[in-house]
């Protein structure tokens, strides 16, 4: 009887502590699991009701010191604005205890003209050099010296004295670039007042001073929206940064109305359709009567084709090569131009008083044929499966897919048969064709010279601030690719002020930069509508550029 007794009890031990072993796992889990929810909500709580733009990171990509700490760390939050790097169980301190960049300065009842430096101590630039003695900063590995947030000048910590600590701020190399919070105070308080002559405001009386706004598509192309938009902000005011999936275009560009009149220059970074989509904001500015605000507009391009970006000499795409810095240089440093912009009415046959004719706004080309089935074809993938879309190097392979496939199919044949064109109310011959391109600027199809083809034989000059279109035919998808490889020529049609074309039967895709649909019988009338003032780089001129650019 006992020795049961004894293997019942051996028994029970044996199913507590197995018991214990298998609840004690997942108990540690749970209370964990709890603790982490818990601490992320106080983090989300804090960053909610900070006026740092902080950004929780599991892994800073340099050497790191916290601010409130000096331990080293690996895991926190930074500030977009500022560049405070701070650990996760100091947050809540730095939070209080150090102040952000103000956008507008605190009243102080009187206007100002200056403000002192704001220093911040620690993870200072690599290869930044101190203002006092020109020697290498931020050499030591731990938490020292110091960098002013606004002109970005590097100081040691035995050589920032006082009088570096009350002195005015010169905001350093962007200084023509940056709206100071000084010059906001000063005008909110003058609206205040009801009085608008803002001529006498620093630094709005200085002559170099050309404000800069950036606005950023964070969707564009390679997402480096998001990179792009900290990096802004940490070099200008960040209210001159702003993010067009949380601001429109035209009240952004309202900021403008507050700056000297022709002088504030537009950074736009994203794809030829986020540019022109602040382009159609700068119109209705001058609908509202805000003419003498409109602004020049520079392009840093983040899409896909970036056709007019390549036209204005900023490149075909950015991925990181150049510094932010350098980019604000070449906004300072680019030439004022215009670009024509053409309005495009499409008037469905049989419908003239039932429908209205859709109206669009054309920067780059018009098109109908291959480029546009090939868009088309693309846009359609995109709509179902966005994710897959987030790679330029994707969204060209799915392109060259498709321009493959309509080698085989040839679904726009016989296009000269379906169409007639008029160029300025000229009717032309139409060889046998699968497409037509009406092209408002030098490159077409992600990097193409299309007017100019191989460039073996004489062809009229062609330039986007005339007031002509250069009107091209294409043999098909094959032709297109042998053109991108300068193989052969495309089909001059001729330059014309006004274009019109006629789709008498079947369905046809059509596109007006990027944007594609599928067609039926129609009118397309292309008319000239007004100008954009852009800026353009000379650092990056080709040969043919330069040629497209002189008389």
């Amino acid at each position: 009887g006992s020795g049961d007794a004894s293997r019942a009890v051996a028994d029970w031990r044996l199913a507590v502590w197995t018991l214990c072993s298998v609840l004690l796992p997942v108990l540690i889990t749970a209370w964990c699991s709890f603790q982490r929810s818990r601490r992320q909500l106080l983090i989300r709580d804090i960053f909610r009701k900070s006026k740092h733009d902080w950004h929780y990171t599991d892994l800073f990509g340099q050497p790191s010191y916290c601010c409130v700490c000096a331990q080293h760390i690996l895991r926190g939050a930074f500030c977009g604005c500022c560049g405070l790097r701070v650990s996760e169980r100091c947050l809540k301190k730095a939070d209080q205890r150090f102040l952000c960049k103000e956008i507008m300065m605190r009243g102080t009842g009187e206007a100002s003209s200056s403000m002192p430096h704001h220093w911040i101590r620690g993870n200072v630039p690599l290869c930044s050099c101190c203002m006092v003695c020109k020697q290498q900063c931020g050499t030591q590995p731990k938490l020292c010296d110091y960098r002013c947030v606004w002109c970005q000048y590097t100081v040691h910590d035995e050589c920032i004295m006082d009088c570096l600590r009350t002195e005015d701020c010169t905001f350093g190399e962007f200084k023509d670039l940056i709206i100071p919070p000084y010059y906001l105070s000063t005008i909110n308080q003058m609206r205040k007042e009801k009085r608008t002559s803002y001529e006498k405001v620093v630094p709005y009386c200085r002559k170099h001073w050309m404000p800069v706004i950036v606005l950023a598509n964070t969707r564009s192309g390679n997402n480096m929206g998001e990179t792009l938009l900290g990096e802004f902000k940490m070099l200008l005011n960040p209210v001159q940064v702003f993010d067009l999936c949380k601001i429109t275009p035209a009240k952004a560009l309202q900021l403008c109305t507050l700056l000297p009149c022709n002088a504030v220059r537009v950074l736009v970074c994203g794809g030829d359709g986020t540019v022109g989509w602040v382009l159609d904001a700068i119109d209705e500015m001058k609908i509202k009567g805000q003419e003498r605000y409109i602004p020049q507009v520079a392009i840093l391009p983040l899409g896909t084709g970036n056709d007019l970006s390549n036209t204005l000499g900023w490149g075909a795409g950015y991925a990181g090569e150049v510094p932010v810095e350098q980019i604000l240089r070449n906004v300072m440093e680019a030439d004022g131009i215009k670009l024509d912009r053409w309005k495009v009415q499409v008037t469905n046959k049989g419908y003239y008083n039932l429908r209205k004719p859709k109206v669009f706004t054309m920067n780059n080309y018009f098109s109908v044929g291959p480029d546009a089935l090939m868009a088309l074809n693309f846009h359609a993938h995109r709509e179902k499966t966005p994710s897959l879309f987030s790679s330029r190097i994707i969204n060209k392979a799915v392109y060259f897919f498709y321009g493959t496939k309509d080698c085989l199919v040839q679904e726009c044949k016989d296009l000269n048969k379906k169409v007639e064109l008029e160029l300025d109310g000229e009717r032309i011959e139409l060889p046998n064709l699968e497409g037509i391109i009406v092209l408002n600027i030098g490159y077409w199809g992600g990097g193409c010279r299309l007017w100019e083809g191989m460039g073996d034989e004489p062809y009229p000059l062609a330039r986007h601030d005339d007031g002509l279109l250069e009107v091209v035919g294409v043999h098909g998808s094959f032709h297109c690719a042998q053109i991108q490889v300068k193989l052969a020529n495309p089909v001059r049609l001729g330059q014309a002020h006004t274009v019109r074309l006629i789709l008498k039967s079947s369905k046809m895709p059509m596109q007006v930069d990027g944007e594609p649909w599928a067609q039926g019988p129609c009118t397309v009338t292309i008319t000239h509508k007004t100008h954009a003032l852009m800026l353009y780089h000379s650092g990056e001129q080709t040969d043919d550029d330069a040629s497209s650019l002189s008389e």
